[in-house]
């Protein structure tokens, strides 16, 4: 049984101190997800249901890659029964009448959520993926992929996890960090995006050496210049 109070706080914590380490990835996939249409949409479905549009959309983006074809609950197409879990679900005659049905219907029941602070989102948003990962009591890809918290760990498929598998889908956090900083009306109760985000991979830095002594460049003081200066006599006077 995992203790939801106890995971909140290690997901603010990880949240206070994570780090990007995909930037430009994340970067990409909050501008789509912010879009003024589909931001119309989100919106839409939070009205009636009172979960965050941005939540929203990071399930979408999660479950479905952001396909308006795919269901909010776990990416069937909405206008078939679905066949995963949950499964037996639809079909609908909209998008928004299929995640209005996973928000309020389907389990973790994030319309019935009441504590939206960073910790609160993040851990329903693990519920919504499940809490195999808090059990193990490691970071769930769903939320920390692309960041400094997660290394490796997956599960590979239902049941079955892999110590050394890594998920290269961008986690629910740093989307949401990419978000708030495209919309700076994206905000959790006591909450900001903690400054230097980001681990970009550094360049190489050329460092320009100054040219050694050489016969051409004699240094100061060397038996070269003191030749040189006899060359110069010489010519000179021809």
């Amino acid at each position: 049984m995992v203790d939801l109070v106890a995971l909140k706080a290690a997901n603010a914590k990880r949240w206070a101190n994570a780090r990007l380490t995909r930037a430009g990835a994340f970067s990409t996939v909050a501008k789509r997800l912010s879009t003024p249409n589909a931001k119309a949409r989100y919106q839409a479905v939070a009205a009636k249901t009172g979960v965050p549009w941005p939540f929203i959309a990071v399930a979408h983006e999660r479950e479905c890659s952001q396909d308006w074809s795919g269901s909010l609950a776990q990416g069937d197409p909405w206008n078939r029964v679905s066949v995963h879990v949950p499964a037996g679900r639809g079909p609908f005659r909209s998008w928004e009448d299929a995640a209005i049905d996973a928000l309020v219907n389907c389990a973790p029941r994030a319309a019935r959520n009441k504590d939206w602070s960073i910790g609160g989102t993040l851990t329903m948003l693990e519920q919504y993926n499940g809490l195999g990962y808090a059990a193990r009591g490691r970071p769930s890809p769903y939320i920390w992929s692309g960041t400094d918290q997660y290394v490796s760990g997956k599960y590979v498929r239902d049941g079955v996890y892999g110590p050394s598998a890594v998920d290269r889908q961008l986690g629910c956090a740093g989307i949401l960090m990419a978000m708030m900083a495209l919309d700076p009306t994206i905000t959790f109760p006591g909450t900001t995006i903690p400054p230097a985000k980001s681990i970009e991979k550094q360049e190489p830095v050329s460092i320009e050496r100054s040219a050694g002594p050489s016969i051409a460049h004699p240094s100061q003081g060397s038996i070269g210049v003191f030749i040189a200066n006899i060359f110069a006599s010489v010519f000179k006077r021809k």
